[in-house]
């Protein structure tokens, strides 16, 4: 059954829901705009509960998520379950607010990312959201792009559809088992023994990031073009029985076709080796053997590695990534403009490099700390000499480092760090030498 405007229909604890417009509708049923206690949110409501495997069980499943709360505030977590009307019901979930874009108009060139900072900023949020997820001993089970509201502008990052999420290693009792082309090949090959689970969650993590990169699906080549007809059992081989990552560096028979494949094609090259190599590791070796995909956390670790090498030009909006410049080369923007290689900040881990407006976070300048999105620091250049750089001290903890002379320096909140090859710094229980 369908809800009408301006009808109300109770939720578990007592509180009233008030339809108040349809948003949209799936597969599984409608989204509509409520109103509970005078406050706005949204309601997915099931008008096909026959589809469900165990329908009392997938609310058992809901309500105990509902009683966990969310593992991240990414996510538009299910609130409140509903009365059941007609064998229907439904959840509540926060609205997505307003500046946030659905991932396939970014797949559809619809809408851009200003910067690649801002890009690799959204895949982190991605990522992270996720290792929340799994740290609970929680799986998604269903990723795939309808699942993703994203900022362009600012890199956040919302993910809704969550009633698909269930304990790792169980089965969710609403049969769901994804969606083609994220689904990892053991789910398509065989749905009935192979069940969603972390595992799976990795692939499908990594196809989003992928298509997040590259506008493309990584299965997408030569082999899905020279297809006369995409059938259930040639998308069965294609995805499942016998997929071939469009750059597998040892088998080139699915390469993206020029004129029809632009995206990958261009951007491809555009990304660090490291990065490219973590997507061969996870769409080659990983299709056979899923425990050689990457996970969250090691995408996290690339991530922050790939934004660290980030370079924007001082006079405009140009960019380019260190990872593709030989070291000690001459930087040359796509603007024009060139640069001498800049100095970079090694602490061991990562290799930052130092460029007025580079910025350093928490999980560099911390010992064991991860959080990629805390200024802690920043490059800044002397106003009345601009061949002198600084590091500003943003954070709260006391810097240190040793001067030409050798005494040891303590630097506050607020204070500079004079930037000069072979300056060893010691952060937040980190130390970490300048070079060029």
């Amino acid at each position: 059954m369908e809800l009408k405007d301006g009808e109300s229909i109770g939720l578990e604890g007592g509180k009233t829901a008030k339809i108040v417009s349809r948003l949209g509708e799936g597969g599984q049923g409608i989204v509509y705009a409520v109103k509970i206690d005078g406050k706005d949110y949204a309601l997915k409501w099931y008008t096909h509960t026959s589809r469900l495997q165990d329908k009392d069980a997938f609310k058992t499943n809901l309500q105990e998520n509902i009683k966990k709360g969310a593992p991240d505030n990414k996510f538009l977590w299910p609130l409140y379950l509903t009365e059941e009307k007609e064998g229907c019901f439904g959840y509540v979930m926060d609205l997505r607010p307003k500046g946030f874009s659905e991932f396939s108009d970014i797949l559809n060139n619809k809408v851009r990312f200003p910067s690649t900072d801002v890009l690799v900023t959204s895949a982190l949020n991605i990522v992270n959201a996720f290792r929340s997820l799994h740290r609970e001993g929680l799986s998604y089970q269903d990723l795939n792009d309808g699942n993703f509201f994203i900022n362009v502008n600012t890199g956040d990052v919302l993910i809704c559809d969550n009633d698909n999420v269930t304990p790792d290693g169980k089965q969710n009792p609403g049969n769901i088992m994804g969606k083609p082309g994220y689904m990892a090949p053991e789910i398509v090959r065989d749905g009935k023994r192979f069940h969603p689970n972390s595992l799976t969650d990795n692939h499908s993590l990594a196809v989003i990031l992928f298509k997040l990169f590259c506008r493309h699906d990584p299965l997408m080549g030569k082999a899905y073009v020279e297809s006369v007809c995409i059938t259930e059992k040639r998308e069965w081989e294609l995805y499942g029985q016998s997929p071939v990552f469009i750059f597998d560096p040892l088998n080139d028979s699915n390469r993206p076709v020029p004129g029809v494949h632009p995206n990958p094609i261009k951007l491809w090259p555009r990304y660090p080796k490291f990065i490219r190599e973590a997507f061969e590791k996870s769409f080659c070796e990983g299709m056979k053997n899923p425990n050689a995909r990457l996970d969250d956390n090691h995408w996290q670790q690339l991530l922050i590695r790939f934004r660290g090498t980030i370079l924007k030009c001082p006079h405009c909006s140009a960019e380019l990534s260190l990872a593709l410049v030989p070291h000690g080369n001459t930087l040359k923007f796509d603007c024009g403009r060139s640069y001498s290689y800049p100095f970079a900040l090694d602490d061991g881990r990562h290799k930052t490099p130092l460029f007025p407006g580079s910025k350093l976070y928490a999980c560099l300048t911390s010992k064991d700390v991860d959080d990629y999105t805390t200024v802690t620091g920043e490059v800044i250049m002397n106003k009345n000499n601009p061949s002198l750089w600084g590091i500003k001290n943003l954070s709260d903890a006391t810097w240190s480092f040793f001067t030409n002379t050798g005494e040891l320096k303590s630097i506050e909140k607020g204070s500079v760090i004079p930037i000069a090859t072979d300056l060893e710094i010691k952060f937040d229980g980190i130390t970490a030498k300048v070079s060029r």
